[in-house]
């Protein structure tokens, strides 16, 4: 608006001079009216001409009023404004400052005039700014801030932002530039410390994560650690039971072992036969394969099981010793594979089997041929597959035992009669050990004879000292059909009832006489009878005497009984 007043008077002062100036042109070229009619006309409007110009004086002296108070009121804001306004040259000299300017730089206003602006920057870089600052708002004629730093009267440092922008003088057109200065040292102050806190906050917000990091892998290490020790527990747990479930039932077992008699004691003798039994335990002892002991009743063969095991990698695990002859047939398959509680009617609590008892070590299966053909094909996975399930239980368990089974049975004729099974029969075959009757190995028996003698005299606190030749004859010519089970009680028997010193054999009451019907005639007749039908058959066959089509198959013989035989009865192939 005031801009529209200046602009008005300026054209009524150029209305004025060019009148004035043709005014005076045209006075030479005035002429005195030539009436008067004419001079009243020029009179009144020389009277209106000055009646407009008072009126346009008065408008004119209104408006200069106007301009004094706009003037004085803008002066007013300009001095006492909040904020610091500069005018600068093209230079960066202060041209005008206003109250807030000169009081921001703690300097009289009126020494402030031409002064460089850059003299008030404190740094090189500021007053690179400043100068750049000021060639880019001549160039780009925009409003443009910057931030520099101030040194003050005093020394006194000050923040201040520059908003700026370039101007043209209207009288001659040079440039110039109008800077409002906002002290932001408060909020720059404000601004580091909260930098510094961030920085800091930041750092601590870092270490508490790095330490909550580890903390947490800390933690979750020791959460796994923990499974792992409560699932390691948990194994340990359940072998612990097992083991004290297992050690509960060897326990029992070996007391009820202890409880019992062997039948006899450890196998005495030096015959060719026993010798050759002594050999083949020597050779598969150390080995973990399968013994079928073969022979009559009372020959030995639960001892020589034990002497079996005990010279084996085993012998540091139990031996299991299974009869199956005086197992009720009801109750074989619990007692060898086990039973769960309420398996059948009666069942009240948990039992393991023998073979379970066995895990580790052997179990001897005595009198194989007398088990039920039901559970033949059972023992017959355990040998190929290690491994059975408990009576009323589905869970598979997995057992590594050694089998030694024995057997007074021709299991071969068994097997054609249907009564074994013949995949049994060759698991079982794997190393057969015939173990000889007593009646063929009479020169063994001395040496029992003494063995018992001094056996039974500690046990019942006799003194038997010597057995009369006669005694021991009467003992070498009897047949012995139970072996050496059957002379032990015959001398356990002759201790008791001797009389002194010298063992006593009473004929009608120890030593049963052989059937009247067969002479000493009669016997070596069928002894030369057996022997002439080995002869027979080892010549069809070639003298071949294992395999299926060898003379121990045809005679039903095992092959080391049959080499026995031949041993026995000086057969040899001319």
């Amino acid at each position: 608006m005031e801009n529209d007043k200046v602009k008005g008077q300026t054209a009524r002062t150029k209305l004025r001079s060019d009148a004035e100036e043709q005014a005076g042109t045209k006075t030479g070229e005035l002429h005195p009216p030539d009436n008067d009619l004419e001079m009243k006309r020029f009179v009144h409007e020389l009277e209106v001409h000055q009646i407009e110009l008072e009126m346009q004086n008065d408008e004119l002296r209104h408006s200069q009023e106007e301009l004094e108070l706009s003037r004085n009121t803008y002066e007013e804001l300009y001095d006492f404004a909040p904020v610091g306004f500069f005018t600068f040259d093209s230079s960066g000299n202060i041209q005008d400052v206003n109250l807030a300017g000169a009081l921001l730089l703690g300097i009289e206003r009126g020494l402030l005039f031409m002064k460089p602006f850059s003299s008030f920057i404190g740094d090189a870089e500021g007053r690179m700014i400043f100068s750049d600052h000021l060639a880019l708002i001549a160039q780009r004629k925009v409003m443009i801030r910057c931030e520099i730093t101030l040194t003050g009267e005093g020394g006194a440092v000050l923040d201040v932002q520059l908003q700026s922008i370039a101007k043209e003088k209207i009288s001659d057109k040079s440039a110039y530039v109008c800077s409002t200065v906002f002290d932001i040292t408060h909020r720059k102050r404000v601004e580091k410390e909260l930098q510094k806190a961030h920085d800091e906050l930041e750092l601590k917000v870092e270490l508490r994560t790095e330490e909550l990091r580890k903390a947490n892998g800390q933690l979750s290490g020791e959460i796994a650690e923990r499974k792992r020790a409560e699932e390691s527990l948990q194994v340990a747990y359940g072998e612990i039971k097992q083991l004290k479930d297992r050690l509960q039932a060897e326990n029992l077992y070996l007391q009820q072992e202890v409880d019992q008699r062997y039948n006899f004691g450890e196998i005495i003798g030096q015959s060719p036969l026993l010798s050759r039994v002594f050999s083949q335990v020597e050779q598969v002892a150390p080995m973990n394969a399968t013994v079928l002991l073969l022979g009559e009743t009372g020959t030995g063969k639960g001892v020589v099981a034990r002497t079996i095991h005990s010279r084996s990698t085993r012998k540091s695990r139990p031996l299991i010793t299974v009869n199956c002859t005086t197992l009720p047939a009801s109750l074989v398959e619990s007692e060898l594979f086990g039973r769960e509680r309420g398996a059948f009617t009666g069942s009240d609590a948990r039992q393991i089997g023998r073979f379970e008892l066995a895990d580790g070590g052997t179990i001897f299966l005595d009198e194989i041929g007398e088990m039920p053909l039901e559970l033949q094909c059972k023992l017959l996975r355990v040998i190929q597959d290690g491994e059975f399930e408990r009576l009323g239980s589905p869970r598979t368990i997995k057992t590594d035992v050694r089998i030694i089974a024995a057997t007074n049975r021709n299991l071969t004729e068994e097997v054609k009669n249907g009564k074994f099974r013949e995949d049994l029969y060759y698991r079982l075959n794997v190393f057969p050990i015939t173990m000889p009757p007593l009646r063929h190995r009479q020169e063994d028996i001395p040496l029992l004879v003494n063995h018992f003698v001094a056996k039974y005299n500690k046990k019942t606190g006799r003194k038997i000292e010597s057995v009369s030749k006669e005694t021991l004859s009467s003992l070498e010519e009897y047949h012995w059909p139970g072996n050496v089970r059957e002379l032990e009680s015959v001398i356990e028997r002759a201790i008791i009832t001797s009389q002194g010193s010298v063992l006593q054999v009473l004929d009608r009451f120890d030593v049963p006489r052989k059937p009247e019907a067969f002479g000493e005639g009669d016997v070596k007749a069928l002894i030369e009878l057996e022997k002439d039908h080995i002869l027979q058959v080892l010549k069809k066959t070639g003298w071949r005497i294992e395999g299926k089509t060898g003379a121990a198959g045809l005679l039903g013989l095992n092959a080391s009984t049959l080499r026995a035989r031949m041993r026995k009865y000086g057969i040899v192939r001319g």
